[in-house]
């Protein structure tokens, strides 16, 4: 069970947006829809929490229904290889998951598109979609950006188990480091702003035990 919070958000260092590859065609005008001129609004629920990688005005423990966060996508890339693939979070159907919303200033809202889709979107097995998500300290709800998985996609890998899981994030790193440190730091982010994933900690204590 996820535990009730409005704890404040713990501080981060803000990142300058990443460099965007040259295979990367930054396709999110054809994907969706922002209104010109207006701020926006970004919900995050795994590394983006911690590593947003790019400026924001505001951010705010938040909720969003009909979703719950899971590791249900083989990577590739980030924390694995084509050969031995690692795993990552996305946002499967059903139930609920808190996360982190931020606001980007209208300025910088075409930037920070063309990070999010080069950092998310160059396999596309996520579906980027407008959601309406819910401010944890009272605020208005608000609608924002959010990466749901393809569950058509050949990457996506829902059904495993926990044990399995466990075996293959403990032996699997990828340019951006071990898996496990993908997990760790999801669940440490987590715990500092007051929500407990029962699951997520599970699996980590799993991990661990098979590193040894």
């Amino acid at each position: 069970m996820l535990l009730d919070t409005q704890s404040p958000v713990a501080e981060l260092p803000v990142t300058e947006p990443t460099q965007r590859t040259a295979s990367s065609a930054s396709s999110w005008s054809a994907d969706i829809v922002v209104t010109p001129g207006a701020d926006l609004w970004v919900f995050a629920y795994g590394s983006l929490m911690w590593n947003p990688e790019f400026p924001f005005l505001e951010r705010h423990p938040a909720v969003l229904g009909g979703y719950h966060r899971r590791f249900c996508v083989s990577s590739h890339r980030y924390r694995g290889t084509p050969e031995r693939p690692g795993l990552v979070l996305g946002l499967d159907r059903g139930g609920s998951c808190r996360g982190i919303v931020f606001r980007v200033a209208a300025e910088r809202v075409p930037e920070t598109l063309d990070c999010l889709w080069d950092r998310e979107m160059l396999n596309r097995v996520y579906r980027p979609k407008l959601l309406p998500v819910r401010p944890r300290d009272g605020g208005e709800p608000v609608t924002a950006c959010t990466f749901v998985v393809d569950r058509r996609h050949r990457q996506y890998c829902g059904c495993m188990d926990e044990m399995a899981m466990a075996e293959r994030i403990a032996c699997c790193r990828g340019e951006r480091g071990p898996n496990l440190d993908y997990l760790a730091n999801t669940v440490a982010h987590l715990e500092a702003i007051g929500i407990h994933d029962r699951g997520l900690c599970s699996l980590l204590t799993a991990v661990r035990a098979r590193i040894g």
